[in-house]
């Protein structure tokens, strides 16, 4: 026979008095700043009027704050006129109870003290807040409840508590601005390459760009075939490798032209992304590595860079299908757990708008996604890299070497990003263009031997050769640099021969 199973009580929800709190250091601080207002400096930098559990108390702050602000002294007196009406005041005997607060000298010695318990008391009880919210969603059986969902709302709202008080959002000063400036300068200086974000790896693209920049949204676009994703983890592989470097060499994170780096992959597997940077390491062709046709010296060459890459802060995330909102919790978990400084998303269109979007037209779902990432670079302080595609009117153009409308379904991509790069190369088009080959007995001037001579001296002209187009940029100019790609190994390098002539854009 079934047992009956036991009912277990839902958890007891704090009522407002059990919550964290203690009033009497709220009111210790206010007496103290009261007395001394150059605590107002100290203090204020973290503690917010909300972080007070006594609303009366969070207003006098707010107030004691705004006075000082005028270059007035604040009191108990200059204090007393904002009050007068105040009815919690009142509950308390009125505006007396200022004075009263400033009745214990003694409060100075640990005023800094009283305003991190405050401050710390606040994030426990948001922290209850975040737990409530949870057990009352997980509560919620309807059929409209997607409790993946659920997990990512909560995430987003732990991960708001423990950026609470950070710099993340706050109004900085322009002294705080031109200080962050001058320290950017200052790491362009001393990298003797002039670059001040983090290293694309590429020394043309460096000194084109000034590296990617904190904050910004980078859109690198191509259509299939170009090799979009073979320069994305060029530029992971080479930003993960210098941080490596750097850290040998004794050179802290802040100042590293290196990054830890997140390839979030939605349309290749992980093991996919790594055969590739294997391929450029060991020099041997991807190709070779998936069919096992390799030597027993390559098969070392492999295993040797595998042992190599073992500390590598690249850390590669390839769940289909994800939403931005999931993108965006995953992006900030490896941001506090990981400390990654770049993140990379191959491709924008195989992510999922947040679902009311999506269900009214593309266009507005690309557009939310364009400006959620746009947001996540903002939020984290990172570069943001987005592959995009490009649309098929490309294919359709006899110069084909792409411009900005080409941008795929959403003219938004084009308004959030701060940079957007173009991958071309011409060898991909003129290899389709060959024409037949001559008879061996055709004559030098025969039209299909000329023909073919032709398409041989292009091919030998754009053998190897990439462009990528910076064809919008919010820090600098726009224009193209050639570089060299490698198909067998799938790499991106400098192009040393100065004698490529880059044609014209128009």
């Amino acid at each position: 026979m079934l047992q009956p199973v036991p009912h277990t009580p839902a958890p007891a929800v704090p009522d407002a008095a059990a919550l964290p709190q203690n009033i009497e250091a709220e009111a210790a601080l206010l007496g103290a700043m009261m007395i001394d207002n150059r605590l107002c400096e100290d203090v204020q930098v973290k503690l917010r009027e909300e972080h007070f559990f006594e609303p009366l108390h969070g207003r006098i702050y707010a107030q004691i704050l705004r006075i000082v602000d005028r270059n007035m002294i604040a009191n108990p007196v200059t204090l007393r006129p904002l009050f007068e009406t105040d009815e919690a005041m009142k509950e308390l005997g009125g505006p007396a109870y200022l004075a009263q607060l400033t009745g214990s000298g003694a409060a100075l010695i640990g005023a800094r003290d009283f305003a991190t318990q405050i401050y710390d008391l606040a994030l426990l009880r948001a922290l209850v807040g975040v737990g409530r919210g949870m057990v009352e969603s997980a509560m919620d059986t309807s059929d409209e409840v997607d409790p993946k969902t659920q997990i990512e709302q909560a995430e987003v709202a732990l991960y708001r508590v423990a950026e609470e008080g950070g710099e993340q959002g706050s109004v900085k000063s322009f002294v705080q601005a031109a200080t962050e400036a001058v320290k950017n300068a200052e790491r362009a200086l001393n990298s003797g390459g002039h670059v001040s974000g983090i290293t694309t790896g590429l020394d043309s693209m460096n000194a084109k760009m000034g590296g990617m920049h904190r904050s910004d949204l980078i859109i690198l676009a191509g259509r299939p075939g170009m090799g979009k994703t073979s320069l994305a983890t060029n530029i992971a592989f080479n930003a993960a490798m210098r941080r490596v470097r750097d850290k040998e060499d004794g050179i802290p994170d802040e100042k590293s032209l290196g990054a830890g780096v997140a390839f979030f992959s939605l349309e290749m597997s992980a093991d996919q992304l790594a055969t590739r940077i294997l391929a450029e390491q060991s020099g041997i062709s991807g190709e070779s590595l998936r069919m096992g046709k390799i030597s027993q010296h390559d098969f070392r060459n492999l295993a040797r860079a595998a042992a190599d890459l073992e500390t590598l802060p690249l850390y590669i995330d390839d769940t289909p299908g994800l939403t931005i909102a999931a993108l965006r919790t995953r992006a900030r978990r490896l941001k506090r757990q990981r400390g990654i400084d770049l993140i990379i998303v191959d491709y924008l269109q195989l992510l999922s708008g947040s679902g009311r979007s999506s269900e009214a037209n593309r266009v507005q779902e690309i557009s939310e996604i364009s400006r959620g990432l746009k947001q996540l670079a903002k939020e984290l302080n990172v570069p943001v890299m987005a592959l995009s595609q490009l649309s098929r009117q490309v294919e359709s153009r006899e110069n084909k070497r792409p411009i900005l409308s080409d941008l795929r379904e959403s003219g938004s991509i084009e308004q959030d990003a701060d940079l957007v790069l173009f991958v071309y190369r011409e060898e991909y088009y003129v290899n389709f263009q060959k024409p037949t080959e001559p008879d061996a007995n055709a004559s030098e001037f025969d039209p299909t031997n000329v023909a073919f001579r032709e398409w041989q001296s292009a091919m030998e002209r754009v053998h190897g050769v990439a462009e990528v187009v910076v064809a919008k940029s919010r820090h600098g100019s726009t224009g193209t640099i050639p570089v060299k790609f490698d198909a067998k190994i799938t790499r991106f390098s400098d192009l040393v021969d100065s004698s490529y002539v880059v044609p014209d854009m128009e």
